[in-house]
């Protein structure tokens, strides 16, 4: 059980190329109340179903998943999957569309230089992309996350990108969820902007949205103890 004896497993689900790393100050923030764990499955699986059906393979029971970007996304079929299971969603920085024909172009050059060994490139120029201006002078933060994605290698950064290719347009299953939902983006987030947040909040019955200033995409380390007040809000109440 987790600490203050909840009848749900708290997980977080990292984004596209992260791991714990970018949930750092919310374990600490979330730990001692709810014992969240970080899940791998975005590494086991090469579809975002398969990385659904592996998380409720390894998390038996009621679950609460907090998921970033693709995390999200995986969260989202995870709910869509096992309804009965699923006691809410956090969705940071997320998106329930399937890529556009640019992003997809985007990702599959992407993947071409990863596979030629110029992924390096890629992900410097990517750091611009997805924090806000504000953290650009922040050269630690920075370094944290090149040093995250560096982590992930060059099968990972493939296998990833081409299941989000791949993964279909999840917004009419929106109003399918019925599971409390948070719903939390950055206002500067280049990657998935605002309005697929407020797509997501619209599609759900009842989800909460909260737009953050000054934030880019990786909110959970740009942004850490306002994102983690709304979760400490919000799982308190599910509790």
């Amino acid at each position: 059980m987790n600490a203050i004896e909840t009848p749900f497993a708290t997980v977080l689900l990292p984004g596209l190329a992260c791991d714990a790393g970018m949930w750092q100050a919310q374990q600490v923030a979330l730990g001692a109340r709810f014992a969240p764990c970080v899940s791998d499955v975005h590494t086991r699986a090469d579809s975002i179903a398969g990385m659904a059906m592996t998380l409720l393979a390894d998390h038996p029971g009621e679950l609460v998943l907090i998921g970033a970007s693709m995390g999200g996304r995986v969260a989202l079929e995870a709910a869509r999957l096992a309804p009965h299971r699923v006691r809410g969603l956090a969705l940071l920085g997320s998106t329930a569309r399937a890529d556009t024909d640019a992003l997809r172009a985007v990702r599959l050059q992407a993947i071409e230089m990863f596979e030629a060994g110029e992924g390096d490139d890629v992900l410097e120029a990517n750091v611009w992309f997805v924090f806000d201006r504000s953290a650009w002078d922040d050269q630690p933060l920075l370094d944290r996350y090149l040093a995250m994605v560096r982590r992930a290698g060059t099968p990972q950064l493939v296998r990833q990108n081409r299941a989000m290719v791949a993964a279909p347009d999840g917004a009419p299953g929106l109003r399918e969820i019925r599971c409390p939902t948070l719903v939390v983006c950055g206002e500067g987030d280049g990657v998935t902007p605002p309005e697929c947040s407020r797509e997501i909040a619209a599609g759900i019955a009842g989800a909460q949205l909260h737009l953050l200033p000054d934030c880019g995409h990786m909110l959970t380390m740009e942004k850490p103890q306002r994102v983690n007040a709304l979760l400490l809000d919000w799982l308190s109440r599910l509790s």
